[in-house]
């Protein structure tokens, strides 16, 4: 069948169509994206502007229409932090549905990093044994643990790139005071979490999604996307931590001349950066490989294990 994915992001709002069926990998087949920043409409009162929600509603209308042209039988649509997190939020999905026609459901933290993990653990398959996970996304940090495709442990903490940048630095590129004062933010709430994730078993495998990680791993060294999702991709903790310093001094406009830096996420890559070089020495990770599935892949997965099998046709269906 033909899945549409609606993923409203705190950085991105994208349709994502795959052809899928039960026990088969999803296979891209059309993509639609905006670098929305819904976090960048947040007012002081925490309530979205009128103008992200005109915006919002302006792409999911489109991205409707493009689902119906390439024949989607099922669309899907989630918001995360940005949406959730906000005063209006409610307000916000009641405009979009009567609008477009659209129901969005809002995950919690907790589900990000549940179906985050979920599609991990299906790239990386039973093989790879205890798997922990990171996601930085626009407004939170998603971390993971576990044997199973259901974890062990899941939390999210708002200490997404886009959120930091906008609450903490207040120049390009930030002051070394704001610097050090968010560094230790951020290491003070992950080592908050250590105790309760690490409890239950070290990693086999230690894996990282999300477009920050993969920029980071990019400027690092790593293969480019043009290369391909089967390339093998990683970051060490000796290159996180030399490039969280060197982003801190640089402006968003040279951060966007580096290799895999698109001139969307420069701004907010230096506030990722601290972030997960904070998650890689505090969980004492020496290196992350990094997954080409996420949060998207893993509601098509979630979705799909809900239908009835080829061959078993008394299965549950979708709920």
């Amino acid at each position: 069948m033909r899945l549409g994915v609606l993923d409203i992001g705190s950085n991105t709002v994208h349709l994502l169509v795959v052809d899928a069926h039960r026990g088969a990998r999803p296979i891209p087949a059309f993509s639609h994206k905006e670098g929305l920043r819904l976090t960048e409409y947040l007012r002081k009162d925490n309530r979205l502007a009128e103008e992200g929600i005109e915006r919002l509603c302006a792409f999911v209308q489109e991205a409707v229409h493009l689902a119906e042209d390439k024949g989607v039988e099922d669309l899907l649509a989630f918001a995360t932090s940005a949406v959730r997190e906000a005063a209006n939020g409610e307000e916000v999905l009641a405009r979009v549905e009567d609008s477009c026609g659209v129901h969005i459901e809002v995950l919690s933290g907790r589900d990000e990093a549940r179906l985050t993990f979920l599609a991990v653990r299906r790239w990386f398959g039973w093989s790879s044994g205890r798997l922990l996970a990171f996601d930085i996304g626009g407004g939170s940090l998603e971390i993971a643990a576990g044997v199973d495709e259901e974890p062990d442990v899941a939390v999210s903490l708002p200490l997404g790139a886009g959120r930091l940048t906008r609450d903490w630095f207040t120049a390009d590129p930030p002051a070394a005071d704001e610097v050090r004062k968010l560094r230790k933010h951020v290491r003070t709430e992950i080592a908050r979490t250590v105790g309760d994730i690490v409890r239950y078993g070290e990693p086999n495998r230690a894996v990282a999604t999300s477009k920050t990680f993969k920029q980071l791993a990019r400027i690092a060294g790593a293969a480019p996307s043009s290369d391909g999702p089967y390339v093998a991709r990683s970051l060490s903790r000796q290159d996180m931590a030399e490039w969280a310093v060197k982003l801190t001094t640089m402006n968003a406009a040279e951060r966007a001349e580096l290799s895999g830096v698109s001139e969307g996420r420069a701004a907010q890559l230096a506030a990722g950066a601290l972030v997960a070089d904070a998650a890689m020495d505090l969980f004492e990770v020496d290196r992350l490989e990094v997954c080409p599935w996420a949060l998207r892949e893993g509601v098509i997965l979630r979705r799909l294990d809900l239908l009835p099998g080829r061959h078993d046709q008394s299965a549950p269906g979708s709920e």
